[in-house]
C-alpha cells in the first residue's frame, strides 16, 4: 500500500479549505487548519510534507507563519496563496520565509495540483539527499571496515594451519612448512608441480601470510597468450601501440604494485619474452608498450611451472639467468597420487563448496566411494577430483554419493596400481588362487558399476543370478553401508 504525501492547508475560510480538500484528497493525505495555532499543532503531531497557507489571515500573515515554519520545521516545503500581487510581499516571502511557490488567486486546479505534486517530490528528494549525505559521511569507515573484513577472510582462507586442506601425515605438511618460512621474506619463489596440484593455492598462501598481504595479488597464465598480448597484459600499453590497443591500459605489474604477482606456466614463455621479463625483474621498472616513459614498481614475483626448468635451461629453451632470478626459493608441490591420505578431507571440502555452487544438498559419500577415490592415482590431481565430485553430485538421486557414480576408470584404479596388483596376482599362489583373485576383482568392479544390481551385473558377466550370488558369497563381496565423509575422516585421522 502506497503512503500518500501529506499536505497541510491553512486558511481562515472554511469553504476555501473544503474546496481545496476535495481537489487534493485523491492524491494527498490532506490536513486542515483554520488558524496558525491549529497549524502549528498539526505540524508538531503529523509528518507533513507540504504546507499551503493563505496570506491574509487574522493575527498573523501567511508570510510570518511560514517564516516560523521554516525555523521550526525547515524540511517542510512551503507554498503561499494570495489574492494580492504586491511585489514587496512576494520578495519578502521568497527571502524570509523560503517560499517554494507563490500562487495567486484565482488558482487554476490543474496548475495547483501540478505545483503540489512537484513540492511533494522535492520533499522526497530532500529526504533522500539527507540520507545519502549521512551514508556518504559513514562511507569511508564502512569501506575501510569492509575491506578489513575481506582481507581477514582471505587470510583465514589461506591460513597454513586450516586453509590448506591436508591430513596429519600428509606430505603437504612439508610444503606448508616451506611456505611458512619463505612467506615473510621478500624473495622470489618458484613453485614446481603438475597441473592441478594447487600451485596457485600455494602462491596465495605465500602472499596472504606475507608482509604484503594487505596489497594486491594478481594472476597471469603466461602460457595462454602470445608475446604481444602477454606484454600488454603485464606491462601495460598506450593507445595505438598495436592494432587492438584502442585505449591506454594499466598492466598487471602496475596493478600489483606493493603486492604480489603470480606468473603461472612461466616455462611456456618464449625466449624473446624471457629477455623482457628479466629486464623488469632486474631493473624493478616497466615500460608500457608504445610509451617512452618507465615506471618504478615494487612487486614480489611468484612463478610456477609444470616443467623441469633445469632441463629446459640445459636444452636452451629457458634462460639460465631468468631461472635463477625466479628461483631464489623453490617449492615442489606433490601430486595428489603422493598424498592419497588427503582425499577424504579434500572430498569433504570440495563437496561442501560444490553443494553451495550448484544449490543441491546430499549427506555425504559412502565409505565405498571414499575407498575407490583413495585407490585411484588422480593424474589430473585436485582439479580432476573437483570435476568428478561435481559430476557425482549432478548425477546423484539419493542422500549419499556412492561408488556407482564414479566412472569406470576410477573404479578400476590407476594403471600403475593395476600393474602392481596384477604382478602380485601372477607371482603368488597357485593358478586357481591367481584366477580367483582376478575374478573377484572383476566381479566387484562390475557390481559397483551397476549399483549392486545383481540382475544387471549377472547379465553383463554372462551369469545367472544364482551363479552371481554364489560368487559374491565365495569372495565375501558385500555392499558397503553408507558413511558420511566426516565420519570417514574421523576414522582415518
Amino acid at each position: 500500500m502506497n503512503i500518500l504525501p501529506s499536505v497541510l492547508l491553512v486558511d481562515d475560510e472554511i469553504r476555501v479549505l473544503e474546496s481545496l480538500k476535495r481537489l487534493m484528497e485523491e492524491d494527498f493525505d490532506v490536513h486542515l487548519a483554520h488558524s496558525v495555532d491549529e497549524a502549528m499543532a498539526v505540524l508538531a503531531d503529523e509528518w507533513i510534507h507540504v504546507v499551503i497557507s493563505d496570506q491574509r489571515m487574522p493575527g498573523m500573515s501567511g508570510i510570518e507563519f511560514l517564516k516560523e515554519v521554516r525555523e521550526r520545521f525547515p524540511e517542510v516545503i512551503r507554498i503561499i496563496v494570495s489574492g494580492y500581487t504586491d511585489s514587496e510581499d512576494i520578495i519578502t516571502a521568497l527571502n524570509e520565509a523560503g517560499i517554494h511557490q507563490y500562487i495567486t488567486k484565482p488558482w487554476d486546479p490543474d496548475n495547483l495540483l501540478l505545483t503540489i505534486h512537484n513540492a511533494a517530490h522535492l520533499f522526497q528528494l530532500q529526504r533522500e539527499n539527507q540520507q545519502l549525505s549521512v551514508e556518504l559521511k559513514m562511507l569511508p569507515r564502512n569501506v575501510e571496515e569492509g575491506l578489513a573484513n575481506i582481507r581477514q577472510r582471505l587470510k583465514d582462507s589461506y591460513d597454513l594451519e586450516d586453509g590448506i586442506i591436508r591430513s596429519p601425515a600428509s606430505c603437504m605438511n612439508d610444503v606448508c612448512d616451506l611456505i611458512r618460512k619463505v612467506a615473510t621474506f621478500d624473495v622470489s619463489v618458484l613453485l614446481i608441480g603438475a597441473t592441478g596440484t594447487g600451485k596457485e593455492l600455494s602462491a596465495r598462501a605465500i602472499h596472504y601470510n606475507s608482509l604484503r598481504a594487505d596489497k594486491g595479488f594478481v594472476v597471469e597464465n603466461c602460457g595462454a597468450l602470445p608475446d604481444g598480448l602477454l606484454e600488454s597484459e603485464l606491462f601495460g600499453c598506450k593507445k595505438g601501440a598495436f592494432t587492438d590497443a584502442v585505449e591506454d591500459r594499466v598492466g598487471l605489474f602496475e596493478n600489483a604494485d606493493g603486492g604480489t604477482i603470480f606468473l603461472d606456466e612461466i616455462g611456456d614463455t618464449s625466449p624473446a619474452f624471457q629477455i623482457k621479463l628479466l629486464r623488469v625483474l632486474q631493473e624493478r621498472e616497466i615500460r608500457p608498450l608504445g610509451s617512452n616513459m618507465r615506471k618504478q614498481i615494487d612487486v614480489r614475483v611468484i612463478a610456477a611451472t609444470n616443467k623441469d626448468l633445469e632441463a629446459e635451461v640445459r636444452a636452451g629453451r629457458f634462460r639460465e639467468d631468468l631461472y635463477y632470478r625466479l628461483s631464489t626459493f623453490r617449492i615442489k608441490i606433490p601430486p595428489l597420487a603422493k598424498r592419497l591420505e588427503d582425499v577424504p578431507l579434500l572430498a569433504e571440502v570440495i563437496l561442501d563448496r560444490t553443494m553451495q555452487e550448484l544449490g543441491k544438498k546430499v549427506t555425504g559419500f559412502t565409505n565405498e566411494a571414499i575407498a575407490c577415490m583413495q585407490a585411484y592415482q588422480w593424474p589430473g590431481n585436485v582439479r580432476e577430483l573437483q570435476n568428478e565430485i561435481k559430476r557425482m553430485l549432478v548425477m546423484a538421486d539419493g542422500d549419499y554419493l556412492g561408488a556407482d557414480l564414479l566412472p569406470p576408470h576410477v573404479l578400476r584404479a590407476a594403471p600403475q596400481e593395476d600393474e602392481e596388483e596384477l604382478s602380485l596376482l601372477i607371482a603368488l599362489g597357485s593358478l586357481k588362487e591367481r584366477m580367483d583373485g582376478l575374478e573377484a576383482r572383476i566381479v566387484k568392479e562390475t557390481m559397483i558399476r551397476n549399483r549392486w544390481n545383481k540382475s544387471k551385473a549377472a547379465r553383463e558377466l554372462g551369469l545367472s543370478r544364482v551363479g552371481l550370488r554364489n560368487k559374491l558369497e565365495r569372495y565375501g563381496l558385500e555392499k558397503v553401508e553408507t558413511l558420511n565423509v566426516s565420519d570417514n575422516i574421523q576414522a582415518t585421522a
